[in-house]
């Protein structure tokens, strides 16, 4: 009975976003105006259709914004474009990248941009060091396909990772990629706070936990169980679905995994040339790390994104993929069982 009361508690939690009640960490204190930072998993790029390199823009905007963390509780994030994680970047190999970064006027702190996807010293980092109120620039050439991360690169490198400056970018093959029906990004990260999980108000920084590797949260997208209720991924049975997933860290490694679906192709590493794995239940990812995975959808319901780390999950580490369409008694069916569990 212990056992299907946790796993009441797991499902629960994960499909309403919910954080536990903790002591007010800004008692008193004014309260800061609180914006939205999470990034919807489905605002990314379309495909790209065109077979000819080309010059492609990328504007970047280093914002330190106080966002929602969880329920009743804030943090100062440190973003680019104001979210968490920053835009996917989608280019095609033989394309000639600009990249143009520009720290807010009110910023407090140093920033630039490493893309890995780049062959150049520091990843266009140094190139990028800006000061409050600069804007630096860089060019390169996307020479290898696939999905790369990009994240800040300023002294403490982990510090500014942690606090939100992490991307991704797809270098897509001449050839791009197989139509899928649906597309969704996905970034994995840490947040240190010194207050411990569950505190509200507007939660401070923690170097110490950063540097002992002891984060308070793990987030998709930016905040705790973030793409649930009404950001959660939405599709339909019968359709294809390809994630574009990273871990911006900065410590830990993900173990991706779809709870009830099994992925029909994931790109290694992130590697769009080296084949795909068929046929595969969990994907490890490493920090600084990306892979892409497909797979067809055929039972409607919810499914349980999770870092299978799994105490990860109660730390925020989940999202939600919603199905509508008809059953599919050939492939799952089960009696009504009033025992709800996580379905795992």
């Amino acid at each position: 009975m212990k056992a299907l009361a946790l796993f009441a508690t797991v499902a629960t939690l994960a499909l309403a976003g919910a954080a536990h009640a903790a002591p007010d960490a800004t008692a008193g204190a004014a309260s800061p105006a609180i914006a939205d930072t999470v990034r919807l998993a489905s605002d990314l790029p379309p495909p790209i259709t065109r077979r000819a390199p080309a010059t492609v823009k990328v504007d970047l905007v280093t914002q330190e914004v106080v966002g929602k963390l969880a329920d009743g509780a804030s943090f100062k994030f440190w973003t680019f474009n104001g979210k968490v994680p920053g835009p996917m970047v989608r280019v095609r190999v033989g394309d000639t990248v600009e990249v143009r970064l520009t720290n807010a006027p009110d910023s407090e702190h140093m920033h630039n941009v490493d893309f890995h996807a780049v062959t150049g010293p520091g990843g266009g980092a140094v190139a990028t060091m800006a000061a409050p109120g600069e804007t630096q620039t860089f060019t390169f050439k996307a020479m290898a396909p696939g999905l790369y991360v990009y994240h800040c690169a300023t002294p403490m490198v982990a510090e500014h990772i942690a606090n939100g400056m992490y991307g991704a970018i797809l270098v897509e093959p001449e050839e791009g990629l197989a139509k899928v029906d649906r597309e969704f990004y996905v970034m994995q990260g840490e947040v240190y706070t010194d207050e411990a999980m569950g505190s509200k108000g507007l939660l401070n920084e923690s170097v110490e936990k950063l540097l002992n590797e002891q984060p308070e949260y793990y987030v998709f997208n930016g905040g705790f169980k973030a793409l649930t209720g009404d950001r959660a991924l939405q599709a339909k049975v019968g359709e294809t679905v390809r994630i574009f997933f990273g871990v911006g860290g900065p410590n830990k490694t993900s173990s991706f995994h779809v709870i009830g679906e099994i992925f029909d192709h994931v790109y290694p590493y992130g590697s769009l040339t080296s084949g795909t794995i068929k046929d595969v239940q969990t994907v490890t990812v490493a920090p600084g790390g990306a892979t892409v995975v497909d797979f067809k959808l055929d039972v409607p319901g919810n499914y349980i994104m999770v870092d299978h780390a799994l105490s990860r999950l109660e730390r925020g580490g989940a999202g939600i993929l919603h199905v509508e369409g008809a059953d599919a008694p050939s492939v799952f069916t089960a009696p009504p069982n009033p025992h709800k569990g996580s379905g795992h």
